[in-house]
């Protein structure tokens, strides 16, 4: 009877160490965007078969092209890809917000968010308080659908403000429980910025990730949120150092990482970045 309970008790151990470490593995997803010429020339069935023919299982959405949501919904559905998220124009948000909660609620996503603030130049602060009131009347109109708004910041928004910048601006008048952020790792280093430092200034309010690097000797400090699509390489050959990346993101509990390779080589790099992913412990 006593070796009969031990079985029990440690039977139980394991099962429940091994459901707590599988609900730890992280899982590389893919920023759809990244295939964007080939949705257009070859199509979305044919490249939504690449992605699945990649490993993937999680991605985020930047557009149906051309399909409707409820159709680019099916086309995924068959492949076993899931819509986790989606970015949606930032004109969208201001002029047809009922329209993108329907599209996020046919989609089936769990966030939605936007990529860019239009703007003139250097961002400004009018324009970042025009961005915080869009952004708050969003999140709290898609949070009664039980979708979670975000931004994913786009490395303008390090313009100075006060002791900070306008970035920490949006982050402070934004309201945590409508608004959370997506951190594209290119986006904050190539500013000259530190993305661990940031994950670790604002925990709580990270909740998503662009797994992107940048070329080796691109220079660093520009504050205009545009560089060459040729210089996104494949993850771990650039400057981030993602070890670190990855650790702090853990730490804060980040769970969703979408691979975004915007360069023309991106069918040949993503698979080399999702083993990359795998050697960091990615599923």
């Amino acid at each position: 009877m006593k070796i009969h309970r031990l079985s029990i008790i440690t039977s139980l151990v394991l099962f429940a160490g091994t459901v707590f470490v599988s609900a730890e593995e992280p899982t590389t997803g893919l920023q759809l965007y990244s295939l964007r010429s080939q949705f257009k020339l070859r199509g979305v069935a044919w490249t939504l078969d690449q992605v699945k023919n990649f490993g993937i299982k999680e991605v985020e959405l930047a557009g149906t092209y051309d399909q409707t949501p409820e159709q680019f919904k099916k086309e995924l559905e068959q492949r076993g890809l899931k819509p986790v998220s989606s970015h949606f124009p930032y004109a969208r948000y201001k002029t047809d917000l009922e329209g993108v909660v329907k599209d996020a609620k046919t989609l089936g996503l769990k966030f939605a968010g936007c990529a860019w603030i239009d703007h003139k130049d250097a961002f400004d602060e009018a324009e970042c308080r025009d961005a915080i009131a869009t952004f708050n009347r969003a999140g709290e109109a898609l949070a009664k659908e039980g979708i979670t708004f975000f931004y994913h910041a786009h490395g303008f928004e390090f313009e100075p403000h006060g002791t900070g910048t306008l970035l920490d601006l949006l982050f402070a008048e934004t309201k945590p429980e409508h608004v959370s952020y997506e951190m594209d790792v290119l986006w904050i280093v190539f500013p000259g910025q530190d993305p661990v430092k940031l994950l670790e200034k604002y925990p709580t309010r990270w909740k998503l990730m662009h797994l992107k690097d940048l070329k080796r000797g691109v220079a660093t400090g520009s504050l205009t949120g545009k560089t060459d699509v040729e210089n996104d390489v494949t993850l771990g050959t650039g400057q981030v150092d993602y070890p670190a990346v990855i650790a702090a993101a853990k730490k804060i509990g980040i769970k969703h990482y979408f691979i975004e390779d915007e360069s023309s080589t991106s069918m040949e790099q993503i698979p080399v970045s999702v083993v990359y992913m795998k050697k960091l412990g990615f599923e």
